[in-house]
């Protein structure tokens, strides 16, 4: 099965730019399956500078589903043409995407002009999936307009969205209150726009103007980071949140040199991933087990060796 698909990924990534969904969900499954010689495929795809990431995260109930829900809706409009990567907790059983498609979601999964597939952790420490980057880059070859990347909102761990979107959306809530005072500063660091969802609620203004005190050191030396209110469920203030990106993401096109900050990045963690490729934890455990019962690990010795492996 293998070499029939070698000598085929060239008609695969032909079927993919014609916009087939059948096609580009098969070849989305052999890259995060890690399908021998699917790295065959990506290296055929063309770059592509039309397709934006927007990375949404934040803490869980802060609506990033339905906030996403809203924003397609907003783009659809425009005439766009929009995919959603939701990145959902891991199956401890089978590794699989444990919440699958977004229930909040089901109202675009038959839309021509709308693709969302469900996406596993599967461990990763950063809520997202270890193979995002090739995922992206091979929606990117269909020409989507938009592509929406939505962390599994595990805390505030997920800053190596950063690295990957070209604009990072920090969703959070007027009840998370003191929690904004000890959110992590990667987290604060890594917005692109602040989004107050559910701002209808009691103290939505307080806490937009507790966020603007917290943020105002930042301020002096880097830009002023957008602070917009949203009642995603209602469709209130998304329009505005629509056109915020927009503006965003143009001014940011023409920093090359954060373009080309956030193409190191990509290339840093697919570089990572592909020399820690062959390493297991449980054989680096037996070989340190071994030694231990001879009385002879030194830690730098040791990775040392590895390194030389």
């Amino acid at each position: 099965m293998n070499a029939h698909l070698d000598q085929n990924w060239s008609f695969f990534l032909e079927k993919v730019q014609q916009g087939s969904v059948k096609y580009l969900s098969r070849c989305i499954s052999f890259v995060e399956n890690g399908i021998s010689g699917y790295e065959n495929l990506l290296t055929l795809i063309k770059y592509n500078d039309h397709s934006k990431i927007i990375g949404i995260t934040g803490p869980p109930g802060a609506g990033k589903s339905v906030l996403t829900d809203a924003l397609i809706g907003e783009m659809v409009k425009n005439n766009k043409k929009i995919a959603v990567l939701c990145v959902d907790p891991s199956s401890p059983f089978n590794y699989g995407a444990l919440l699958g498609d977004r229930i909040r979601m089901s109202s675009w999964y038959n839309h021509p002009s709308v693709f969302i597939r469900s996406l596993a952790t599967r461990g990763s420490l950063g809520g997202l999936n270890p193979k995002i980057i090739e995922i992206t880059e091979l929606l990117k070859a269909t020409d989507f307009d938009y592509i929406f990347v939505e962390t599994v909102g595990v805390g505030q761990s997920e800053v190596e969205i950063a690295g990957l979107a070209d604009i990072t959306l920090v969703v959070s809530v007027p009840e998370a209150g003191d929690e904004v005072q000890t959110m992590k500063a990667g987290l604060m660091e890594i917005a692109d726009i602040f989004v107050v969802n559910k701002s209808d609620r009691p103290d939505a203004d307080e806490f937009v103007k507790n966020l603007r005190m917290m943020l105002a050191p930042a301020f002096a030396t880097h830009r002023e980071i957008p602070i917009l209110k949203t009642v995603a469920s209602e469709k209130i203030g998304v329009a505005e949140l629509y056109e915020k990106i927009l503006q965003v993401l143009q001014e940011q096109h023409h920093n090359i040199s954060l373009r080309a900050w956030l193409l190191t990045e990509r290339v840093y963690q697919l570089i990572l991933q592909k020399r820690m490729k062959n390493i297991s934890k449980r054989h680096l455990q037996e070989k340190i087990s071994a030694m231990l019962l001879r009385n002879d690990f030194n830690l730098y010795r040791f990775v040392s060796s590895v390194e030389g492996d």
